[in-house]
């Protein structure tokens, strides 16, 4: 059985990829293809398709990856019944509840774990403060020391 797959091909950091049309069991990188029907550029969207060469092997069976039935489709080319077009999928998360924007927000838990202190701004002049046991207690009379010997 044929498929028509992505074959990468670039250089490291900016890969290209031809359509290759090659045995299904086959590594995409064996480099045993049938044919070459087109080629892509992620980077700029770009896909050149030979439309009837992909369509004589959709008609006599190979069989397209998704990626690739999309690019087929948007090049034009004719996709019999039987191929499996790709629905978007749904993407479900799990733990949602830990995500960042599910969190509270930065004030409200600052809220909740400290209370609001009251700041004054006034300006505060030092004053002298008596213990209470330097108020309480009676101030003492100074003796002087004579000498009357």
């Amino acid at each position: 059985m044929l498929a028509i797959r992505l074959q990468r091909v670039g250089r490291q950091g900016y890969a290209t990829y031809r359509l290759a049309v090659q045995e299904a069991q086959r590594h995409p990188s064996s480099g045993r293809v049938v044919a070459y029907v087109g080629s892509y550029n992620p980077h700029t969207k770009a896909a050149t398709i030979q439309v009837e060469l992909a369509q004589k092997y959709l008609d006599n069976g190979a069989q397209p990856t998704p990626r690739v039935v999309k690019l087929l489709a948007d090049a034009g080319v004719k996709l019999p019944n039987w191929v499996v077009k790709a629905t978007n999928k749904s993407k479900t998360t799990r733990n949602a509840d830990k995500l960042r924007k599910n969190q509270p927000k930065v004030e409200e838990v600052a809220e909740e774990v400290a209370p609001e202190v009251e700041v004054v701004t006034e300006d505060v002049t030092p004053e002298v403060v008596e213990t209470p046991e330097e108020a309480e207690a009676p101030a003492e009379p100074v003796v002087e020391a004579t000498d009357e010997a």
